[in-house]
């Protein structure tokens, strides 16, 4: 019995995630590959085009960048702009954990890795995992995160599946912030164009601390006409679900728990967070994007 239901599950994910645009998975094979000790990119098709590069070193946070437009023309994520020094392209940081900073705090004395590994180094569908320890101000262990991600490519775009695990390893409280959690920083500049819109239609900083379902921000690409964009969709097993979101002035964004309360993961015990992204160029698809929300909420709904 619970064999079967594991099989039935299996399959509608599989399923779920090949039908987000209405079709079935169509794009090029994909492949992790390791660069040092401390990185490893993804490459897609024969020509072997960069797709994205996770860094994972010893004594500093994690984060994925760059992550390159599907059509390879550029970047699509920002490292460290001198407006904000502490964000790094995609990447998770809590505010206020036990009263640390991990958000604007990335090195050694509060990040200290234990393992990063490819899960599934090659297909349509790859994986990977980071695990890190966050240190309190002794250097004791007060939280083990576990990142896990899957990328895929569908009908040129790129689908990117997020899974954190926190695991406390003592009684750690979250305290209410207005960020804290994922977030993306994209190459804008003033000369730029660009804009935020969530699911309820508020627009730039009417959707900052909103609650929705998800939220899209876009930006012209320097030197051409045309938009990028990240999509990010809230898992409806989200505690917080919807989960409000962080909106800054130069359109970095992220959900965030901390924005709507405090909240903690007793001594022992395990928290699990998930979103998905989208990344694609070109005007924004409402409702490309409402069909992909359903199919992840339905995935998620049993």
């Amino acid at each position: 019995m619970q064999l079967g239901r594991a099989l039935a599950i299996f399959v509608l994910f599989l399923y779920s995630i090949g039908s987000v645009f209405g079709q079935k998975l169509t794009g090029n094979s994909l492949e992790i590959v390791t660069e040092s000790d401390t990185s490893f990119s993804i490459y897609k098709g024969k020509a072997r085009q960069l797709v994205l590069t996770q860094v994972a070193k010893a004594g500093e946070r994690p984060y994925i960048h760059p992550i390159m437009a599907p059509d390879g023309e550029g970047p699509v994520t920002e490292f460290r702009p001198n407006h904000h020094l502490h964000q790094t392209g995609l990447f998770w940081g809590l505010k206020r954990v036990n009263g640390r900073d991990y958000f604007m705090k990335w090195k050694a004395d509060y990040w200290k890795r234990v393992s990063a590994k490819i899960v599934t180094a090659k297909g349509k569908q790859v994986a990977w995992q980071t695990v890190y320890s966050l240190l309190d101000s002794t250097g004791h262990v007060v939280l083990v995160e576990t990142q896990n991600w899957t990328l895929q490519e569908v009908d040129g775009n790129y689908l990117l599946d997020f899974d954190w695990k926190g695991k406390a390893q003592t009684d750690v409280t979250m305290g209410k912030f207005y960020v804290g959690g994922l977030f993306v920083r994209m190459p804008w500049n003033k000369e730029l164009a660009g804009e935020v819109i969530n699911a309820s239609g508020q627009i730039n900083k009417q959707a900052e601390a909103q609650k929705s379902e998800w939220l899209d921000v876009g930006i012209q690409r320097k030197g051409r006409s045309d938009w990028a964009h990240f999509t990010l969709f809230d898992n409806p097993k989200n505690k917080a679900f919807p989960t409000p979101w962080r909106v800054d002035g130069e359109f970095g964004v992220g959900p965030s728990r901390q924005i709507l309360e405090d909240w903690r993961i007793p001594n022992g015990e395990t928290e699990t967070i998930r979103y998905r992204l989208l990344i694609y160029t070109g005007p924004i698809n409402q409702p490309q994007i409402h069909e992909i929300a359903k199919a992840y909420q339905q995935q998620y709904a049993h």
